[in-house]
């Protein structure tokens, strides 16, 4: 009895937080997204789903918030994948959902499993392979929509490897239709929230949430810290664009805003939404 009324007042406190403390820097930035990208219709049912890690559960106590506020007429599923989790994190998701009050629904896959002999790109594939079983579920419980927690941070760090290792320039879009699973769509409505809040409410509730769990993560950690082959390319950019922000703090914002300032007057070359390449030649005059 002691321990469920200590679990109910922190549940309250980590609400609270949201509420008061964490309001400006994380809920708002939450509704802007949904209000400026058009995230949320009435009627949807969003699987939102919940890895573990702190980026999704926050997304789903964020999501009962604004069920709390009731302006938009929407259904929610806190849908959880078990990708093969030892048992360990298992218990650690299933504990953190009942701390938080998060009514989560699992279902079991074997990626881990099947991903585990691949030896090139193996992250690519169970990323690809994790986010068609929730569209399935997702789609099999009634659901036109699946939420995401990746954020700003994320944003801007894809922005820039797809530039300095991919030859290209695009970012994480805030949505996007499935192109596998008609009717369904990905919403990220953590777009906006920085990661450093996020790390900030997680450590100002005393909250531990699940790390990447997989196989390839934890061979990694018991390898030497040192080695460079060892670091992704993620990583290196995280790093590269904190070093570059301790001299201009508006780096992570310029990188973020010329995504919305293209000239493709200044373009050597662009594909449209056809997949039609166009080159600055064909009106050059």
């Amino acid at each position: 009895m002691e321990k469920l009324q200590k679990e109910n007042t922190q549940e309250k406190d980590i609400e609270k937080s949201l509420q008061k403390k964490f309001h400006k820097d994380i809920f708002c930035k939450f509704c802007k997204a949904i209000n400026e990208y058009d995230l949320i219709q009435p009627n949807d049912k969003i699987a939102v789903c919940v890895s573990g890690g702190k980026d999704s559960m926050l997304m789903a106590k964020l999501f009962q918030e604004l069920k709390r506020h009731n302006k938009i007429s929407f259904e929610l599923v806190f849908l959880v994948m078990d990708p093969g989790y030892n048992k360990a994190n298992r218990e650690l998701i299933e504990n953190n959902a009942k701390l938080l009050n998060i009514p989560i629904t699992v279902f079991e896959s074997q990626i881990f499993e099947n991903v585990e002999s691949i030896e090139k790109y193996p992250c690519y594939i169970c990323a690809r392979m994790r986010r068609g079983h929730l569209y399935a579920k997702a789609k099999e419980l009634g659901c036109n929509k699946i939420a995401l927690g990746h954020h700003f941070d994320d944003v801007i760090e894809t922005t820039l490897m797809g530039m300095l290792y991919g030859g290209q320039i695009e970012t994480m879009m805030p949505k996007l239709h499935s192109e596998n699973f008609e009717g369904m769509e990905l919403i990220r409505p953590m777009y906006l929230i920085r990661e450093k809040d996020i790390l900030h409410w997680r450590d100002y509730n005393k909250l531990k949430f699940l790390q990447c769990a997989c196989k390839f993560t934890e061979l990694c950690d018991t390898q030497e810290k040192n080695n460079k082959e060892l670091s992704s390319k993620r990583k290196k950019i995280k790093k590269l664009i904190a070093d570059l922000s301790k001299t201009d703090k508006q780096i992570e914002n310029n990188i973020f805003k010329s995504t919305q300032n293209v000239n493709l007057s200044k373009i050597l070359e662009y594909k449209d939404r056809q997949g039609k390449r166009h080159n600055f030649l064909e009106e050059y005059k």
